[in-house]
């Protein structure tokens, strides 16, 4: 960013390489402090170095912005979790606890994005690319269900979308009461483990994994 000035020495504005990719950031920045509601968009260019008309050239308002780091955080969550799928490799269950622990990691490590998906109150329906990709994270946890469900006999197989409902809440749990420390609560263990045990003991439950299988 770089202010240009008349010839008596005045600000004239601000001329930004990439403007969109600056609110973006800084949107991030002020979520993972300040949650989605707690700032406003004169803030996001204050912090984006920008004038207070800047950011309506990109987004027209606050909340648009908010989706837009939303979306973005999809995407990047989805293929997180299906680089950790792998395709079920080594096993279906090793994979299954690798896209458990990317969920935590991401959380941990991606905040701003964390909170504008999950603690935004964005209407999903109101807005078809970041239902497509919040649906396409979700599908990988879908797939990872579906996977471990072949190991029941075809009578007593739980629903795949059920099943990848009740890991994705469980592992939401683990990350608002422990991984971001949000309640100031110390797990037993860590938050991997956690979810790990928690996982097991729910898999066990529906008969798909014996002993220590």
């Amino acid at each position: 960013m770089t202010p240009s000035e008349d010839t008596s020495g005045r600000r004239r504005g601000y001329h930004h390489g990439n403007l969109r990719e600056a609110l973006v950031t800084a949107a991030l920045k002020l979520i993972a402090e300040k949650g989605p509601h707690g700032f406003s968009f004169a803030e996001v260019a204050r912090e984006a170095g920008v004038s207070p008309a800047a950011p309506y050239r990109h987004f027209p308002s606050r909340e648009a912005l908010i989706a837009e780091a939303a979306l973005r955080g999809f995407g990047l969550f989805a293929d997180l979790l299906d680089d950790a799928w792998n395709s079920g490799k080594p096993s279906p269950l090793a994979a299954f606890g690798k896209v458990g622990r990317a969920y935590l990691a991401f959380a941990r490590h991606e905040p701003g994005y964390y909170i504008a998906m999950f603690e935004a109150g964005l209407d999903l329906d109101a807005d078809p690319a970041l239902r497509a990709e919040a649906e396409r994270a979700q599908g990988a946890m879908r797939r990872a269900a579906e996977a471990l469900i072949e190991r029941a006999a075809p009578e007593k197989r739980p629903l795949a979308r059920m099943m990848s409902a009740h890991i994705w809440a469980m592992s939401h749990g683990v990350v608002e009461l422990f991984a971001r420390n949000s309640a100031g609560l110390g797990a037993p263990i860590s938050p991997e483990d956690l979810l790990e045990s928690g996982t097991l003991v729910y898999l066990r439950g529906l008969g798909l994994i014996q002993g220590e299988d």
